[in-house]
């Protein structure tokens, strides 16, 4: 007998004519771990909603959804012994400590007081949250309050765990501990698992992947096997010439291709075909297909769309130095956020601030835009001190924050006209949107927009006075790989037209992006370089082709080591 059965499950909304999903059904078994992936508006949260009886399938009546035997809209009381649900926000309170956290959802939980104290010291010691037990919940990190919230989840031992996006905005470290709690507890507890996420490269953590996109299921099966129909159509091609220049080229020029992205010094090609291989105009190397591959693939996506309507940035940067970080420090009494961080971002480059959470990457980034002021030291933004010249300095970036920070209960056209008002922009809403494929969300609310729309109403809004310089704070957080791809074409359409970025990342693949990066741990820059020479110093005998993952992982743990002896 399966633990959970879903068989053709429909969901349409109230106002809304097609389905949110259509004809859903697959089966899980008790230990069995599932990834759920797909674009903004595919039904991943509507399913999971379904799953934990908070909303009614259209098809109630033919019991859509069997959990262990059991309807969750006609059993939902027996559903919340069998289920443990982890939304996207959850709710943990974070005026209270670790403990207390846990206190609270025992009660909500019902769990007897003769199983609490067992039941926190196994769980604070499985998600490594034994030390910080009396910490409050608001001073974790991202990483340490996804294991909070897990461990809240799990306190009633489900059969049937569900979790929607637990790793949005978690580093790469947490991320690994995080799946690797998870399928410790499913294979030490039997517990089945479903896990929507936006990485793709988690799929391979898996055994099993649902695909969706509007509303449909297009793929259920393995990682690897999803790779093997990519197999002979995924290349490397590099030309002597500037790489953004090239990456256009083969946009602009080139037929059959699925996805075209910047990896280090090369460009990265999925082909549709093997005919489109044959008449492809530029040297190729053969690599091995990823998931993602299969995804961009399997999701029909087309040749990233290229705006050829930005303006090219005439102001010029003294000494070709747009951003520069000197001997940057920040404490709060005895504790160092940031302490002597120095780099140089060339104009026309993009750099990456990489780190795992905590590490002091926000710190930097807030000192360098004047959101806080440092306890010493400079930066300076196009020649101008943030510090002595902070207007002049405001005036020459744009910058788009990690959290949603437009007016959400202004329209679309409202935000941008009044970031057009801000930045006295004369031209008419229709040229300012130009490319951004926003039209049809003018009259709606911000925070009503899909996530994908309100990161291009923000990154719209960033450079509606085409500024020179862009900050940008984890920009794609939560974004999926359609909508993230689309982004870094036309931040690398700015930096083409010398535009400068300092962007700020969790998904390793997009530090690639970058021109260079540097690694920022506990509160000093642990390492600078391009992508590809960090990767090359996480070579080991075990592993010759780190990737930019791999590579974040090993430096992090290395100067573990050091610090240990």
């Amino acid at each position: 007998m399966n633990l959970l059965d879903v068989k053709n499950l429909y969901k349409t909304f109230k106002g809304e004519k097609a389905p949110s999903l259509y004809d859903i059904s697959f089966s899980l078994k008790n230990g069995q771990r599932t990834a759920l992936i797909g674009p903004d508006g595919s039904g991943k949260t509507t399913l999971l909603r379904l799953l934990a009886g908070l909303i009614p399938p259209d098809n109630v009546k033919n019991n859509p959804i069997l959990i262990n035997g059991f309807s969750p809209c006609k059993n939902l009381g027996e559903i919340k012994k069998i289920i443990g649900y982890m939304p996207q926000k959850f709710g943990l309170y974070e005026d209270l400590t670790v403990i207390e956290n846990l206190e609270v959802y025992a009660g909500l939980k019902n769990i007897k007081e003769s199983e609490k104290e067992k039941s926190y010291n196994e769980l604070l010691k499985f998600s490594g949250l034994s030390n910080f037990k009396n910490r409050l919940a608001g001073a974790l990190s991202g990483g340490m309050k996804q294991k909070l919230g897990l461990s809240c989840v799990l306190l009633s031992k489900p059969k049937l765990l569900l979790l929607d996006e637990p790793s949005v905005g978690v580093d790469p470290l947490s991320r690994r501990d995080l799946i690797e709690i998870t399928d410790k507890l499913s294979k030490e507890n039997n517990i089945a698992i479903i896990w929507a996420t936006s990485y793709l490269d988690e799929a391979k953590f898996f055994e099993n992947v649902i695909l969706l996109q509007d509303g449909k299921k297009i793929y259920e099966g393995s990682p690897d096997n999803a790779k093997k129909a990519m197999e002979g159509l995924t290349f490397y091609t590099k030309e002597n010439y500037e790489i953004r220049n090239y990456l256009f080229d083969i946009i602009k020029y080139e037929k059959g291709i699925v996805d075209a992205t910047i990896e280090g010094d090369k460009i990265r090609v999925i082909f549709e075909d093997k005919n489109a291989i044959k008449n492809f105009h530029h040297p190729l190397i053969k690599t091995e297909s990823t998931f993602e591959d299969f995804v961009m693939a399997a999701l029909e996506a087309k040749k990233p769309f290229l705006d050829e309507n930005i303006e090219k940035i005439e102001k010029i940067a003294p000494n070709n130095i747009a951003i520069e970080a000197v001997d940057l420090c920040k404490k709060y009494g005895s504790f160092t956020a940031a302490n002597n961080i120095n780099f140089k971002v060339k104009q026309g480059e993009i750099f990456g601030l990489l780190g795992p959470n905590g590490a002091g990457k926000s710190t930097t980034f807030k000192m360098l835009t004047g959101l806080i002021k440092p306890t010493k030291g400079n930066a300076k933004i196009m020649g101008f001190s943030i510090n002595d010249t902070p207007i002049d300095a405001k005036k020459n970036f744009g910058y788009m924050a990690q959290k949603f920070s437009l007016f959400g209960n202004l329209s679309v056209k409202q935000n941008i006209e009044f970031f057009m008002g801000v930045y006295g922009v004369k031209k008419k809403i229709n040229e300012v949107i130009k490319g951004y494929n926003i039209e049809k969300y003018l009259e709606y609310s911000a925070d009503n927009l899909p996530l994908g729309y309100k990161q291009r109403l923000s990154l719209l809004c960033a450079t509606i006075s085409n500024p020179p310089v862009l900050f940008l704070d984890e920009p794609t957080s939560g974004v999926d790989p359609n909508s993230r791809r689309e982004f870094w074409m036309r931040i690398n359409n700015f930096v083409k037209n010398n535009s400068t970025v300092l962007v700020t990342t969790h998904f390793m693949d997009e530090a690639q992006f970058c021109d260079n990066v540097a690694l920022v741990y506990k509160g000093e820059i642990l390492v600078k370089g391009t992508p590809d020479e960090l990767k090359n110093m996480a070579k080991t005998k075990t592993n010759n082709n780190p990737t930019m993952e791999d590579a974040f992982i090993f430096l992090i743990k290395e100067a573990n080591k050091k610090v240990a002896k």
